[in-house]
């Protein structure tokens, strides 16, 4: 007798089937191509008898009108297809760590099996600084895939971390976990009770909920040095702005637009250049200082009260 039904099923999500397919293999006969091997076991694990077959001929030739159960919806043509597993976004990034595992592992890459946290740190930089070109260039394609490098530097730290000494030691799960609850946790106008907000008020309570879960003294704690200054010292001065610290003196701006103002600034560049002074070092060395200030007025703050 024919197949009676081709239920697909993922070979990455063995345990994984939708409604469909529990109605599909409902009171019939199943058998299993190699491609949903994982599949077959998942469900003779939980009682179900399931023959393996090595090709959908075979099943053909059963006796009985059987469910075949295939990781591919063409290996059963002219036969009526049941998606038994839909695939749920994200799924490819299964296959990230899957792939990033093999690597690791013994026979895989011999470079990627040596890299550490402290060798990948200048690619994790660089795959950011890349990424954020292909946003200002509004290039999607380059976008597409810079982003995978930025998502590679994390699964591949992650991995090197699951290797570490038990005391040092968290894996991809533990990064995402962390991510999610954070989410959650930072956004309880979504996930909570704390009713509809504006983006001002979304801003705010994400600083008191940060507050209250880090317990910074000030303004400058958990704000990357490695940025650029310009960065980190917008970054000081917007922190320093909401908490009510003294922020530097604002500089008169002229200029009427962006553009006016980054040729200002390249100017300045250039002007420095012909003194032989560095730019981004005199500036860090006014941020560094600043930061200086901030931590002193916190601190006084603080005691004040």
């Amino acid at each position: 007798m024919p197949v009676a039904l081709a239920v697909v099923v993922s070979p990455r999500l063995p345990g994984l089937l939708g409604p469909g397919a529990w109605q599909a293999l409902a009171g019939r006969p199943v058998v299993a191509l190699p491609g949903a091997a994982g599949t077959a076991e998942a469900l003779r694990a939980a009682g179900w008898h399931v023959d393996d077959v090595p090709d959908a001929a075979a099943a053909q030739a059963r006796p009985d009108a059987v469910v075949l159960l295939t990781d591919d919806a063409s290996a059963a043509p002219g036969v009526e297809v049941v998606d038994g597993a839909p695939a749920p976004p994200g799924l490819r990034l299964l296959d990230v760590v899957r792939v990033m595992d093999r690597l690791r592992s013994p026979g895989g890459c011999p470079w990627d099996a040596e890299q550490t946290h402290a060798s990948l740190r200048g690619y994790l930089l660089e795959e950011a600084h890349e990424a954020y070109d292909a946003i200002v260039d509004d290039d999607p394609v380059a976008m597409r895939e810079e982003l995978g490098d930025v998502l590679l530097q994390v699964v591949f730290h992650a991995r090197v971390a699951a290797e570490a000494a038990p005391d040092r030691r968290f894996d991809v799960d533990a990064v995402a976990g962390d991510l999610v609850d954070k989410l959650v946790r930072r956004h309880p106008h979504v996930f909570g009770d704390a009713g509809p907000r504006d983006v001002a008020q979304v801003e705010a309570g994400w600083d008191e909920i940060k507050q209250q879960e880090k317990q910074r003294r000030s303004p400058t704690e958990g704000v990357s040095r490695s940025q650029p200054a310009s960065s980190w010292g917008a970054a000081l001065v917007r922190r320093a702005g909401r908490a009510g610290l003294p922020t530097p003196a604002a500089a008169e701006l002229p200029d009427r637009s962006p553009e006016e103002l980054g040729e200002r600034l390249l100017g300045v560049v250039t002007a420095a250049q012909a003194r032989g002074w560095d730019v981004e070092d005199a500036l860090r060395e006014a941020v560094r200082r600043y930061a200086g200030e901030l931590d002193a007025a916190a601190e006084q703050r603080t005691t004040e009260r």
